[in-house]
């Protein structure tokens, strides 16, 4: 497992956010260029590995994780030096109070902030102790006024990292970590292709991952439309419900996801996922979702492409501290690895066969 650790430390403790995925990209590119017989973007900055098949009419699959994790962006510099923001994904305000962040200026310079909160000493004798909305939030990183901040490089537009050192739980069976959701389907894609790099498969294979989910699924629109795949296959992490009694549960393995509110898995897609489960022995539990993945805008371009999403389950997600099981990503890794050696045009043409 000590190896695994290091290769999730590695992807998660990596900084980037929608619209500024380079490190990722890089990370990527590094990675999957010796695996792969060429290496491609589309327009927005999503990166793809494309391993070719020699079989004939190889059917084309598509498997993208997503770059982006969840941040803010400067909206505006307070005359006291103190930072507006806007949340870039999804944000919980209970989550964002009093938690560390880095700043990245324009030259890349690394400033640490903290998010202000309000100080319990306040809130006696009738203080508003509601629940603020993102833009109450301010940062701060101890600048004295709005030209000293200005002096240091920051500007409107700069961005805003949760701080987070990833760490083994006690049990060294679980990670806490930042961004998990979506560095889990980085290190899927850059696993699957270390290990059939000398293999030789029955499809296309394109795996790589999209820029921008956390904003609208927006990559998976420009990077379906360019590869055109026959089937697609997002890897991307989901709320564990298991502590508040919902579906989702940490170590209970890869996720069947069956239904979320852009995406409904379609009758001979399913068939197909719960016989390569059953075949391949992979632990599996059924997901009912209650948000999106890039699933939800491939399945809807050119014409229609069948998709899933091959998963896992993260307590805590889009927060500084997101706790989950490397056992489960044991058991995606061996669910995804079974599904790409099966898709053969013959098994392609039948989950399309209407």
């Amino acid at each position: 497992m000590s190896d695994l650790f290091a290769k999730i430390k590695e992807v998660t403790e990596l900084d980037g956010i929608a619209g500024y995925e380079h490190n990722v990209r890089n990370f990527l590119r590094q990675k999957m260029t010796p695996l792969v017989d060429r290496v491609e973007t589309d327009g927005l900055g999503g990166i793809f590995g494309i391993k070719d098949s020699k079989a004939d009419d190889a059917p084309r699959i598509l498997v993208a994780a997503h770059m982006d994790e969840v941040g803010f962006m400067v909206s505006h510099i307070n005359d006291n030096g103190t930072l507006g923001v806007v949340e870039i994904g999804g944000w919980n305000p209970l989550v964002v109070s009093s938690q560390r962040f880095t700043l990245y200026t324009r030259e890349g310079k690394a400033v640490p902030v903290v998010s202000g909160s309000v100080p319990p000493h306040f809130l006696r004798g009738g203080g508003n102790a509601g629940l603020p909305s993102i833009s109450d939030i301010t940062f701060d990183a101890g600048f004295a006024d709005k030209a000293e901040a200005e002096s240091y490089g920051l500007a409107p537009g700069d961005i805003i990292v949760p701080q987070s050192e990833t760490i083994l739980t006690a049990n060294k069976k679980n990670i806490i970590s930042k961004a998990w959701d979506n560095r889990y389907g980085v290190l899927m894609v850059t696993e699957l292709l270390e290990t059939i790099k000398d293999q030789e498969l029955k499809n296309t294979l394109i795996a790589g991952a999209n820029v921008q989910e956390e904003v609208g699924l927006r990559g998976a629109h420009v990077s379906t439309t360019k590869f055109d795949p026959e089937l697609f296959f997002a890897v991307d992490c989901s709320p564990a419900g298991d502590i508040n009694g919902n579906q989702g549960a940490i170590g209970g393995g890869t996720l069947l996801r069956f239904y979320d509110p852009g995406h409904v898995m379609l009758k001979d897609m399913r068939d197909f996922l719960l016989t390569t489960a059953e075949e391949a022995g992979v632990k599996f539990q059924y997901y009912c979702a209650k948000g999106g993945t890039d699933a939800g805008a491939a399945h809807l371009k050119n014409g229609g492409v069948p998709s899933t999403t091959i998963g896992v389950c993260a307590r805590y997600i889009h927060s500084h501290q997101s706790l989950y099981a490397m056992d489960d990503f044991l058991e995606a890794q061996a669910y995804l690895q079974a599904i790409i050696k099966k898709l053969d045009r013959s098994t392609v043409d039948l989950i399309k066969k209407y």
